[in-house]
């Protein structure tokens, strides 16, 4: 134990290459030991006496659950650390601000905030695992580089009964300034730090009748934003033929803001509880969801032009006060859904599974600014307060009524057939004034899915009206009002048609043979976005994406090769509304095999991520949006790695170096404008399980 503390006591201090140490010396022991463990020894406890479960697999009326994951597949990729593992445009470092970097649809109706940025990195309460063991299962991870980025995670959870547990779990999201490291800017050289801290129990009657799955979470993001390398004369002048491949001096390179950093607090409380009327034939659910979310910009300093004393990185001239900047908003949201759910098995050969529910929702945002030029009020030590300068521009409420449903009928595995959905209920006060405008601007998403064999085909219609954030805003330096009188949208819904066929085939010869591919076309009416002004426009024309996309997956004895890439047609181009790369590839090749005796297994392999050349969104650390631009052109870029992943018992680790072609190609790559990437760095990981 006392090893495990002296550990975290490392980690805590950033110590990279202690903890490296601390662990060969702990894995090093085990790895002997594993030598020596007599092959009669039985192991009680362990993965497969551990099960996850989730809250969508019992909203299908199973607790079954899946076993702890011990692959070493995701393990040095860094992108399965996080809570979402798509494909994400940043700003270079971990625990920056994100968009997700291919197209994604939306199915999120109604009244909802629209500050996505840290998304990646919070946790969302429907989706928490919870644990069913047969003793108490703990574990924690780590990551940590050279550069800076760090994530650790520990979590504990144990039954107090035979249905009935409880757990907790701690994470720390982290990372250094890889530019503008000067002295005496805010934060010194730390850029990024994020804490998450979760409760969790689960509980089922003994007859399985009533089943209880409930968490709480709370997390703090606090993020410096530097706003980009902010170039030289030497550099745009006269080392101009190199522009911009030149702003890869890193920590030596000059930045735009030195007193600005945004901070987003989340609490969530979300409960999920159902009760089994009629067997398997029919269950109530109700679903308790809520969620607080705070965020909160300043700058202490604007940055000026020396010389010309004109306002920099910021547009125009400020709206509210011309030295500083504080903007904040608080959104909170509480929704209840009631439904009722069922399956059956017909004939051992038909299964018929449906869902029905309606959603409650009521949402109350408010929104401060600094006060408009005026004598601010100090406190003793003549610094004005938060409490002081802030003045209320925005209060909003709504309450908002949701109903919706799935529907699905499989036989055997020939076909299956699945309709799912949801519609927002127009709201009293629309109806009684303006029925026709309520019924047109009604918002809902409406799928259907047929699945034969390896193919599928789905449909999706989906309607939604812009964010609040979208619809008004009111800072230091961007204001835009798009609602009536009453609040609602003054602008149409946006309006999505996407038509997909998919390809799911396991291919003879080899084990793990898998090929999957699919053809998307998207129809975009009314896309809302943010412009090259950093505020919110509407397209007047309607917008065409065909994607397309394929993964082959294979292993061939002790080699494996896992290859994957998505073309993007219609999207990225200068005056385009929508900016996605043409082409996202990434893949990955390895050699596993056993060493000490079958005592570690063992993975070295190397990986490949490739991205083209697209005008990639620029970041508003004010409004926290991402908005367009046509000045800068991210180029093509490839990035290799190479790695080393072993497994001993329920201990996972990896070595890895990221970027190792840098200097072959250019001395780095920009993540999003002026926004530099890591430089090749040394990345180590440590997975550790506990089952007793």
């Amino acid at each position: 134990m006392h090893y495990f503390l002296f550990f975290l006591h490392l980690l805590s201090r950033g110590g990279f290459a202690g903890a490296l140490l601390l662990a060969g010396a702990l894995l090093g022991p085990l790895a002997v030991r594993a030598q020596v463990v007599d092959d009669s020894t039985k192991v009680l406890y362990g993965p497969k006496t551990t099960r996850v479960i989730y809250e969508a697999e019992v909203l299908r009326d199973s607790t079954a659950g899946t076993t702890v994951d011990t692959s070493l597949v995701k393990l040095p990729q860094i992108r399965f650390w996080m809570h979402d593992s798509t494909f994400q445009q940043d700003l270079g470092t971990v625990g920056s601000a994100t968009r997700p970097l291919l197209y994604q649809p939306n199915l999120k109706l109604g009244a909802r905030l629209g500050r996505n940025v840290f998304d990646k990195y919070a946790r969302e309460g429907s989706d928490i695992p919870y644990y069913d063991s047969r003793s108490p299962y703990s574990f924690f991870r780590i990551l940590q580089s050279t550069s800076g980025e760090q994530v650790f995670e520990i979590s504990y959870s144990r039954s107090l009964k035979k249905n009935f547990s409880v757990g907790a779990a701690y994470e720390r999201i982290a990372s250094n300034k890889i530019i503008g490291t000067t002295s005496g800017a805010v934060g010194g050289v730390g850029l990024v730090e994020h804490n998450n801290l979760l409760f969790f129990t689960r509980y089922q009657s003994e007859n399985g009748r009533y089943r209880l799955l409930a968490n709480i979470s709370t997390s703090r993001h606090r993020a410096v934003e530097q706003g980009g390398v902010y170039p030289r004369d030497t550099e745009t002048v006269t080392d101009a033929a190199n522009y911009p491949g030149n702003l890869f001096n890193y920590s030596s390179e000059r930045v735009y803001l030195t007193q600005a950093q945004n901070t987003e607090d989340r609490d969530q409380f979300h409960a999920f509880q159902s009760y089994r009327l009629l067997g398997r034939g029919l269950t109530a659910y109700h679903v308790l969801d809520f969620k607080h979310q705070f965020n909160s910009f300043s700058d202490g300093l604007l940055p000026r032009d020396p010389v010309t004393t004109k306002l920099l990185f910021y547009p125009g001239t400020p709206l509210r006060t011309l030295t500083s900047t504080l903007d904040r908003v608080d959104y909170k949201q509480v929704e209840n859904t009631f439904g009722l759910l069922g399956h059956t098995d017909a004939l051992g050969n038909t299964a018929v599974e449906y869902r029905v529910y309606g959603r409650l929702r009521n949402a109350f945002l408010n929104a401060y600014s600094d006060q408009p030029y005026v004598i601010q009020p100090t406190t003793v030590s003549g610094v004005p307060t938060a409490a002081t300068r802030l003045e209320q521009v925005q209060s909003r409420s709504y309450t908002q009524g949701f109903v919706g449903g799935t529907a699905a009928f499989n036989y055997r595995s020939i076909y299956a057939v699945e309709v799912a959905g949801e519609l927002k209920l127009p709201e009293l006060n629309q109806l009684t004034t303006m029925p026709l405008t309520a019924i047109q601007n009604s918002e809902y998403w409406l799928r259907g899915t047929v699945r034969t064999g390896p193919l599928s085909g789905e449909v999706l219609l989906a309607s939604y009206s812009p964010t609040l954030t979208q619809r008004e805003f009111t800072g230091n330096h961007y204001q835009w009002n798009n609602v009536d009188g009453r609040g609602d949208p003054s602008i149409p819904n946006t309006s999505t048609q996407q038509f997909t066929g998919r390809l799911k085939q396991a291919l003879p010869g080899f084990a793990d043979h898998l090929f999957e591919a699919s053809a998307s076309l998207v129809n975009l009416v009314n896309y809302v976005y943010y412009d090259q002004r950093g505020i919110p426009n509407q397209l007047a024309a309607s917008k065409q994406l065909i994607i397309g996309s394929a993964r082959h997956r294979v292993r061939l004895g002790r080699f494996g090769l896992d290859n994957q890439g998505t073309y993007t047609s219609g999207a990225g181009n200068e005056g385009a509304a929508l900016r996605i790369p043409a082409l996202v590839t990434e893949s990955r090749a390895y050699y596993q095999s056993y060493i000490f005796g079958r005592a570690m297994f063992t993975q070295v392999g190397l990986e490949f991520y490739y991205q083209s050349r697209f005008k990639g969104y620029n970041y508003s650390p004010s409004t926290q949006q991402f908005y367009l631009q046509d000045d800068f052109t991210i180029r093509n870029y490839g990035v290799a790695s190479a790695f080393f992943a072993a497994d001993i018992k329920t201990v996972s680790v990896f070595l890895k170096v990221p970027y190792l072609n840098q200097g072959l190609a250019g001395q780095g790559y920009f993540a999003s404008p002026f926004y530099p990437a890591y430089p090749r760095r040394l990345q180590f990981g440590l997975n550790w399980k506990f089952f007793n």
